[in-house]
């Protein structure tokens, strides 16, 4: 907690730093743009469980500390954006970084995002952008007053949240939006030790209006170094729906497949199905109903000691008071039940846990 202090003080002073400089920024175009923006999101977890080391299960990366008031994100974000060109530099901290970017060197642990874009044409909808930058997989981000649910599905959860690399991007109408990718690797701001192969992605998405967009993302590449280079390939489908001004439904199911070995024809599969009902019950509040199934049975992703591969079934039901224009306040109760014992109670392993997450979250 202390250090997330420091680090949120020296992102103030650097940004009041900035807004002096960008007070006078007649050295850009006079349509460019240069903002700051924040985002703190606090939390209290209590694990009936109560885990002996007070961590979550280790296929969580946001909200997953028991029993004390941490915080899951401390960001903040400069924007500078322009009719030709645009950049992005976030910088976190918070229990989500630790853990989610504990594989990163220590000096990018603390990185949100940082990229550079260029518009490739006149009309501006055709865009190169090179840097660490959110994934194109999913519908949820690591912001969690984006996502209509407190907590991560365990689909987004184990599929990336950022990536290195470039994007080119192409808003081919006012429905339909192209992009592919060249990576670093599977959420690798730093390619993975031995590896020498980048990945690549695609994302289609179709928008009829406020009430439907559909979306198709893929990431084709590797998490092993060159000797025992394994292929992964990996779809995301997602559905949301604005079925009526108070009701909206979000669906999603992801799907990957990696070689059991370097050249091998056969693959390992695993899936996961994710679905979540969010209701407008009064002005400023909202109700939130999901469930998930995440099946890995062969453990490319997940790989608990068991042996057994991993299976798990999640029910979550979670109510939202949206306080203030800038403030959201939210409560969710969350259920994990496995075959196998796979989730930490005190000294041993259990087949099931119960969860009651808390969360303040500030926009700045």
């Amino acid at each position: 907690m202390g250090a997330t202090i420091r680090l949120l003080a020296a992102f103030l002073l650097a940004f009041q730093a900035m807004d002096v400089i960008c007070q006078d920024n007649s050295g850009l175009s006079p349509h460019a743009a240069v903002k700051a923006s924040g985002f703190l999101d606090m939390y209290y977890t209590f694990d009936f469980n109560q885990p002996a080391d007070n961590l979550r299960p280790d296929f969580l990366f946001n909200h997953h500390r028991h029993n004390k008031i941490h915080a899951n994100l401390a960001l903040l974000q400069l924007h500078l954006d322009q009719d030709r060109y645009r950049a992005n530099l976030g910088l976190m901290g918070g229990t989500y970084a630790q853990r989610n970017l504990a594989h990163e060197p220590k000096l990018l642990r603390h990185v949100y995002a940082a990229n550079i874009g260029v518009a490739l044409n006149q009309r501006s909808s055709l865009w190169l952008d090179i840097g660490v930058m959110p994934s194109h997989i999913g519908f949820e981000s690591a912001i969690s007053a984006d996502n209509p649910t407190l907590t991560r599905s365990l689909a987004a959860e184990n599929s990336p949240y950022y990536l290195a690399g470039a994007r080119l991007s192409w808003d081919a109408s006012s429905n339909w939006q192209f992009a592919a990718l060249v990576v670093s690797g599977w959420q690798r701001i730093r390619p993975a030790a031995g590896n020498s192969l980048p990945g690549v992605g695609t994302q289609v998405t179709y928008t009829l209006d406020e009430r439907l967009s559909l979306n198709w993302s893929t990431f084709i590449g590797t998490d092993d170094p060159d000797r025992n280079r394994r292929l992964r390939i990996f779809n995301n489908w997602y559905g949301t729906f604005q079925a009526t001004d108070r009701l909206s439904l979000f669906a999603g199911f992801d799907m990957g497949m990696q070689q059991t070995a370097k050249g091998s024809s056969a693959y390992d599969v695993w899936f996961i199905p994710v679905a979540i009902v969010r209701y407008r019950f009064a002005d400023k509040w909202h109700l939130a109903l999901r469930g998930e199934y995440y099946a890995d049975p062969d453990g490319v992703i997940v790989a608990p000691d068991t042996g057994q591969g991993f299976g798990i079934v999640g029910l979550s039901a979670n109510i939202d008071y949206a306080a203030f224009r800038h403030m959201l306040c939210r409560m969710e109760a969350r259920w994990l039940g496995s075959n196998d014992a796979v989730l930490p109670r005190r000294e041993t392993m259990a087949r099931d846990s119960m969860a009651v997450i808390g969360s303040i979250a500030v926009r700045f």
